[in-house]
């Protein structure tokens, strides 16, 4: 039996933020196989915190809070069946003669066709009916743990817009009714594979670059979406995309010991210690993206691009012996799959490198008046390297104060007020 710790040794909203962030999506996932109803499930949930939130103070953070929470949740669950159940057996009693008894809630089968819940729930926000912005903001909240303002900042739209965005992928999965939640087979699956992809890449980026609060990273992220990943993998085998996505998180995940400093500042690339960077994550990702590219021949994907671009680190020894060259090539075949201002911005910096800041300033130029970009901090950051580079230092550190005026992340903010006093000379 789980016994509380004692008070004074624990912080109660300390650990249940903790494990709030971390465990989260996966209690959703649980219950939203029972009740089959995501939207009911993240509510169910957030009873579940509110009652740790009451009762932890008073008697002790459990010993086990994750499944604590778990739990729970799913009595709450369990008890909204029985009273929609024992709801509709009144009512059956005031119909007609005839008319059929309700069936019983049955508890969801998705998670069984893949063998895991959150995979299941995944699947089930992908749903077809929900638009691609919607299920995009949904995903994000549920398995990202990210609030609607978080969300707005990462796609540079305003946070009432997403908070509609997610009401409603809630409500056509609502009106789906409890299929929504079938992990789909055959031809279907491999219609909704897309969409799954995209959502868990942008899951592990959350936690590989966080776009808001003190933290630069989110490992835990990265690695639920690693996990994620190779169980498509092992769904999907002759998905090329599958594996070049897998390459791609692996491939990226590989630095994050380096990413961050002793005392959890930034480290860019370009200072990073590569001795740090994880080995046998590398030589899985370049493995992945091997198997990628014999399945994808001369056309591509999204994912495999990135990782084949993430291979041309992995593989350079510095920064100065990295080829650029090749990566803006790839930037430039990725541009043409999926036309991205982001895109056209990292092509920017390897354009910058290969052939010399003002060239890649001259990539930068037509992206200043865009204004999907007109709140992305990277954008100032980003021609502030080149400017400084040409020893044009009063524009830099103009470019680096409105790049401080759009930052979220504590360890940015911290990263570009070093960058700027550099160039001050202070």
């Amino acid at each position: 039996m789980t016994t509380a710790t004692d008070p004074a040794h624990a912080d109660p909203y300390g650990v249940l933020e903790t494990v709030w962030r971390m465990e989260s999506a996966r209690i959703v996932a649980g219950v939203a196989r029972v009740v089959r109803d995501v939207g009911l499930a993240e509510e169910l949930a957030q009873d579940a915190l509110v009652a740790a939130m009451e009762q932890w103070p008073r008697e002790g953070v459990p010993d086990n809070p994750g499944a604590w929470l778990a739990a729970t949740a799913r009595r709450r669950a369990i008890d909204a069946i029985r009273r929609e159940q024992t709801l509709a057996r009144k009512t059956e009693l005031l119909d007609e003669p005839g008319t059929a008894p309700a069936a019983d809630v049955a508890v969801g089968d998705g998670a069984a066709a893949v063998g895991d819940d959150l995979l299941a729930l995944l699947f089930a926000t992908c749903h077809p009916s929900v638009a691609r912005e919607s299920r995009v903001a949904l995903t994000l909240r549920l398995f990202g743990g990210l609030t609607t303002d978080e969300i707005a900042h990462a796609f540079l739209v305003p946070s009432p817009t997403v908070g509609q965005r997610i009401s409603r992928a809630k409500k056509r999965l609502a009106a789906v009714g409890p299929e929504a939640l079938a992990v789909p087979t055959g031809e279907e699956l491999a219609a909704r594979l897309g969409a799954v992809l995209e959502v868990v890449y942008l899951v592990f980026n959350e936690g590989y670059a966080a776009t808001t609060g003190v933290d630069w990273t989110r490992p835990a992220l990265c690695v639920e979406a690693m996990r994620l990943g190779r169980v498509l993998a092992a769904l999907q085998p002759g998905e090329p995309e599958v594996h070049g996505l897998v390459a791609l998180m692996e491939l990226q995940a590989s630095r994050l010991r380096a990413r961050v400093g002793p005392s959890g500042e930034p480290v860019l690339l370009g200072d990073q210690d590569r001795a740090r960077w994880d080995r046998v994550l590398l030589q899985r990702g370049l493995a992945a993206l091997a198997r990628a590219e014999a399945g994808s021949g001369d056309a591509r994907g999204r994912y495999t691009l990135q990782a084949a671009i993430a291979a041309c680190h992995a593989r350079a020894r510095s920064t100065e012996t990295t080829d650029w060259a090749a990566i803006a090539a790839l930037y430039a075949e990725l541009a043409v799959l999926t036309p991205s201002p982001v895109v056209e911005l990292n092509r920017a910096v390897a354009v910058s490198r290969s052939e010399g800041p003002e060239a890649g300033l001259a990539v930068l130029e037509p992206l200043r008046t865009d204004p999907t970009l007109a709140g992305y901090h990277l954008l100032p950051a980003v021609r502030a390297d080149m400017l400084s580079a040409l020893g044009r230092t009063d524009e830099a550190v103009a470019e680096l104060d409105r790049a401080l005026g759009l930052v979220r992340t504590v360890a940015e903010r911290e990263l570009l007020e070093r960058r700027r006093a550099t160039l001050l000379g202070v």
